[in-house]
């Protein structure tokens, strides 16, 4: 097999953003007869697909994490896997960064933890999990095994994750509550380092989410975990969260095929929070921008997650569209139809109605961070939004016993 990492090294020139976890860098390139790279580049939680990242005259935006591969000053020489950027890739459209080669980088001193994440390859992570024997938390979840009926949103895109925050806190504030506790339970079928998502830090910084769990192989987030079940266990008896979302990194995968997709994981996300007595809410994925007929309306990907994966019940919340601004009566009887088609014939899922409108909009218009999905934002697929800001109320609806 040939062609799998594509190499090339070069010069970091400066820094640019950074945010907790993450830098981006610009870096020259040294010189390589394959050196074109794709013009273009794509925001970390766009999950846009098209992409890029070149900066012209051989200069390339780059990506390092601190963490993994030290610190990368200007004038630092660097390795960079620039296969992703190569191909155009969405969200994954950066050089990234594998190492220094000009000056080695000091050992980390042995700290505690043995679980390994992104296992077997040459980045492998020891980090210290939250059910690992080392962790003070051990004694609290090696017996654990009750949500106690806690709300767990899942969802399919990472670009969900501040959408359903936006309004679970919008139908608080309506029911005169304070604003619930929220954890992030970040799979690996995306980016595997939570550092990535630029979302996730802007959320934790606003004070919109408590904390981010890394589950599987995924990494770097303020609780590591090994399954998706410990990481559920762990966001009610360690965190304390009133709620939970669950869904991938940044950078859904798919091939265009029934089954070849990332996100067929939200319905194993719901069997996981059913089978530990949590309450599962199942988020549409919808879309009235979208060309592809697939994505169309309720997403193939849900219809997929939720009728065929997901073997537990679920609340499989739909938004009532009709009348919200942007989005045309077409699509909300489009929505509609395919819901009742997903929720109907099994039997076991129950459907939730929820009305969306303006006042949601609004909501969704204050988030502290950009609202992006697949490199649309809330006015160009307002639709997208409120579908899983919906399900974020329904979650609240139910801590308020509704």
């Amino acid at each position: 097999m040939t062609g799998v990492i594509t190499w090339r090294s070069g010069t970091v020139v400066r820094a640019g953003r950074s945010w907790p976890g993450a830098a981006e860098l610009a870096v020259a390139l040294d010189p390589h007869p394959d050196d074109a790279v794709p013009d273009g580049g794509d925001d970390p939680d766009a999950g846009a697909d098209h992409g890029g990242g070149a900066l012209g005259d051989g200069t390339v935006r780059a990506l390092a994490y601190p963490a993994l591969v030290g610190p990368v000053p200007s004038g630092a020489h660097v390795l960079l896997n620039v296969g992703a950027l190569r191909r155009g890739l969405g969200t994954g459209g950066y050089a990234l960064v594998v190492a220094r080669t000009d000056a080695p980088v000091p050992d980390a001193p042995a700290g505690p933890g043995h679980l390994v994440k992104a296992r077997y390859t040459p980045l492998q992570a020891t980090v210290l999990g939250v059910d690992d024997p080392e962790s003070p938390h051990h004694a609290t979840l090696r017996d654990a095994d009750d949500l106690a009926g806690m709300p767990v949103v899942v969802a399919d895109l990472h670009s969900a994750l501040p959408a359903v925050v936006a309004g679970a806190r919008a139908e608080a504030a309506l029911r005169g509550r304070r604003a619930p506790r929220v954890a992030y339970v970040l799979t690996d079928g995306g980016a595997l380092p939570a550092w990535f998502s630029r979302t996730v830090a802007g959320l934790r910084d606003a004070g919109w989410l408590a904390a981010c769990l890394t589950a599987g192989q995924a990494f770097g987030g303020d609780l590591e975990a090994v399954t998706v079940h410990t990481a559920l266990l762990a966001a009610r008896h360690v965190v304390g969260a009133d709620l939970v979302v669950v869904a991938q990194g940044p950078g859904n995968l798919g091939t265009g095929t029934r089954w070849g997709f990332s996100g067929v994981a939200a319905g194993e996300a719901v069997n996981a929070a059913a089978v530990l007595g949590g309450r599962p809410v199942a988020s549409l994925r919808v879309s009235g921008a979208d060309t592809r007929d697939r994505h169309r309306g309720v997403s193939h990907h849900s219809l997929t997650a939720y009728g065929r994966v997901a073997l537990a019940p679920a609340d499989v919340v739909v938004p009532l569209l009709t009348g919200a601004p942007g989005v045309g009566d077409d699509l909300a009887a489009r929505v509609l139809a395919q819901a009742a088609e997903l929720v109907a014939p099994v039997g076991r899922h129950r459907r939730v109605d929820v009305a969306v409108g303006a006042d949601d909009l609004a909501a969704l218009a204050g988030s502290p961070v950009g609202l992006s999905t697949m490199g649309r934002g809330l006015e160009a697929d307002p639709a997208a939004f409120l579908a899983v800001a919906a399900a974020g109320r329904h979650a609240v609806a139910l801590l308020a016993g509704g």
